[in-house]
């Protein structure tokens, strides 16, 4: 059992994690279909109706969050989808294939496969599980929407930070050998 913070803190930030996610799918999804293409996983016929399946689960899944009676199926529903989301990057990061956008930050800000985003769908991944986790029932504080309130802009900027750096390590590491 967990604290009722710690739990609305994990739904919440997958919720904003997954909401996000849908929203640039489902804005651009001619961008996300080739993304998805580009992974080599699936009949081509495919991916056009699983690409467009894609942002309406994570839709669904953000909005199960929301929802107490729902939101530890939504969390193991968040955890499998990360699984999938790892597995498809493991693939093909194997075959040596990191040029490829990993379509998690939407078109604004391109990200290449690496092992990184292993990691960060493994600490996700972990939030997840432990977001489907009962909490034991207790009064809410003013003190505990402070403490979500903080947890969840403090995370958010590490996210983006994070992100960033993911994001631009590649340009990092080539300026760096040139000094």
């Amino acid at each position: 059992m967990s604290d009722p913070v710690v739990a609305a803190t994990l739904r919440l930030g997958l919720c904003l994690l997954l909401g996000s996610a849908a929203l640039h799918k489902l804005r651009d999804p001619a961008r996300f279909r080739a993304t998805l293409g580009d992974y080599r996983l699936l009949p081509a016929a495919w991916v056009a109706g699983l690409a467009g399946f894609v942002g309406i689960l994570e839709l669904g899944l953000a909005a199960g969050l929301l929802v107490p009676s729902v939101a530890p199926g939504a969390a193991l529903g968040c955890a499998a989808l990360l699984a999938v989301y790892s597995a498809a990057i493991a693939v093909n990061l194997a075959r040596g294939r990191r040029h490829i956008d990993c379509g998690c930050t939407g078109p604004a800000q391109a990200q290449t496969l690496s092992g990184w985003l292993l990691v960060r769908n493994a600490v996700l991944l972990a939030a997840a599980a432990a977001a489907a986790l009962p909490f034991a029932p207790r009064p809410w504080l003013w003190l505990d929407t402070l403490s979500l309130g903080a947890t969840l802009l403090g995370s958010s900027l590490l996210w983006l930070a994070s992100t960033r750096l993911m994001t631009e390590w590649p340009e990092l590491r080539r300026l760096r050998r040139l000094s």
